[in-house]
C-alpha cells in the first residue's frame, strides 16, 4: 500500500511524500494516523536547519534514529488507530486507539512495545499532547518545587504552559511567567499564573521582582523554556541566593552568551539541564520512563489541554503549519496536522 509521509527536505522547505509500505510481519501492527501534533521547539531547529549535526535525531526512539540532516523524518506525537496486526499479535490489538512516537506520517508500521494505547477518557488531540506533558513532569521532578517557593518561567509555548499549569496545582507562593506574546501571557494566566510579562518590556525584571515578596530578593526556582539564548540572562537575573534555574531549552546550533562574573558567581545559583529522554540519576532508584509517562496520561486527564489547540492543518498543507509556526508565533499555540481516512 502507499502513505504519505511528511519531509524536512532543507531549511525552510517541507514536503509531502508518497512512499510504499508493506504489511505487518508477525510482531507488527499498522496504525493509521488520526492526528499528530508539531512541536514548535524541537521541530522549528530543524524546519530552520539549526539542529546540531554532531548529534543522533533521538537516541531514544526507534522511528528516530539516524543523524541530524536532510532529507529528514520527524515528529514524536502521533495518534492513530491500529488497521492491521502481524500473526502473532493479539486480535484486541485490532481497532485500538494508540500513540506514538513516531514522524508525521499516514501509516506506519510499529511493535506493540512503540504503543501505547489511549486512556478511553482522552479524544486523539489530547492523547497528542502527552511527550510535552512528559517534558512538563520531567521538569517538575528536576526542579523540585517546594511548598510557599516562589516560581518563575520564562517561555509560555506549549511546554511551558503545561509547566505553568502543573505549578499551578502546587501551594506556591508565588507564580509568574514571561512570555513575548500576548496570546500565550493570557493563556498563562488562565491557565493558574499569578502574573504574565513581557520579558522585552524595558521594567521586566523590575515589575517581577516587585511581584515576588520582598525579602526573598529573587525566585527560588526559575525555568528558562523560551528556546532564545538571551533569556538565560534573564532568568539568572531573577533567580535569588542559592536558587534553582532549570534549563529546559535546547537551542541548537544558537549560543547563548550569559554573564557569569557579576552577582552569579556569589549567590550560588544552581543551573540544572534538563531533558526529558533520560531521568536524573536521583530518580532512578524508584523511578522509570513508565511511571513518569503514567503521571503525564493522568496529568492530561487533569489539565484537558485541547484548549491550547489553535490550529488545524491536513498533512497536505503542513508547509503553511510550519511557515505559520516560524512566521507568526504570536498567532499560534498547539499546532495539529491531521490525517484523512
Amino acid at each position: 500500500m502507499k502513505r504519505l509521509a511528511l519531509y524536512f527536505t532543507a531549511p525552510y522547505c517541507v514536503s509531502v511524500q508518497e512512499e510504499s509500505l508493506s504489511a505487518p510481519v508477525p510482531d507488527q501492527v499498522m496504525v493509521q494516523t488520526l492526528v499528530s501534533a508539531i512541536s514548535p521547539g524541537t521541530e522549528l531547529l530543524f524546519y530552520r536547519g539549526q539542529a546540531p549535526t554532531d548529534l543522533p535525531v533521538d537516541a531514544t526512539i526507534a522511528a528516530l534514529a539516524g543523524t541530524v540532516g536532510f532529507p529528514l523524518k520527524y515528529g514524536y506525537a502521533a495518534v492513530g488507530r491500529v488497521v492491521a496486526v502481524g500473526a502473532q499479535v493479539t486480535p484486541e490489538w485490532q481497532g485500538r486507539l494508540v500513540f506514538s512516537f513516531h514522524p508525521h506520517e499516514s501509516h506506519f508500521l510499529a511493535s506493540l512495545d512503540e504503543l501505547m494505547p489511549v486512556p478511553p477518557s482522552l479524544s486523539p488531540e489530547e492523547a497528542a499532547f502527552l511527550p510535552n506533558m512528559e517534558t512538563a513532569v520531567n521538569f517538575l521532578m528536576d526542579g523540585q518545587p517546594l511548598i510557599g517557593e516562589q516560581v518563575v518561567l520564562f517561555g509560555q509555548g506549549v511546554v511551558g504552559l503545561l509547566t505553568t499549569a502543573l505549578l499551578a496545582r502546587l501551594p506556591l507562593a508565588s507564580l509568574g511567567t514571561l512570555d513575548r506574546y500576548a496570546l500565550r501571557r493570557q493563556t498563562s494566566l488562565a491557565l493558574g499564573a499569578h502574573t504574565s510579562l513581557d520579558p522585552t518590556e524595558p521594567q521586566a525584571l523590575t515589575q517581577l521582582h516587585a511581584v515576588l515578596q520582598q525579602g526573598q530578593q529573587g525566585a527560588d526556582l526559575t525555568y528558562e523554556l523560551s528556546g532564545n539564548p538571551a533569556a538565560l540572562e534573564q532568568a539568572i537575573a531573577a533567580t535569588g541566593f542559592s536558587g534553582r534555574v532549570v534549563i529546559g531549552s535546547w537551542y541548537g546550533q544558537k549560543r547563548a552568551e550569559i554573564n557569569l562574573g557579576g552577582r552569579f558567581h556569589r549567590s550560588r545559583i544552581r543551573l540544572i539541564s534538563s531533558q526529558v529522554s533520560t531521568l536524573a540519576p536521583e530518580w532512578t532508584g524508584r523511578w522509570s520512563k513508565a511511571r513518569r509517562l503514567q503521571v503525564a496520561w493522568w496529568m492530561l486527564q487533569q489539565v484537558r489541554p485541547a484548549r491550547l489547540i489553535t490550529h488545524r492543518f491536513p498533512l497536505a498543507q503542513a508547509a503553511q503549519a510550519y511557515a505559520l509556526l516560524d512566521q507568526h508565533p504570536e498567532e499560534a499555540l498547539q499546532v495539529l496536522l491531521t490525517y484523512e481516512g
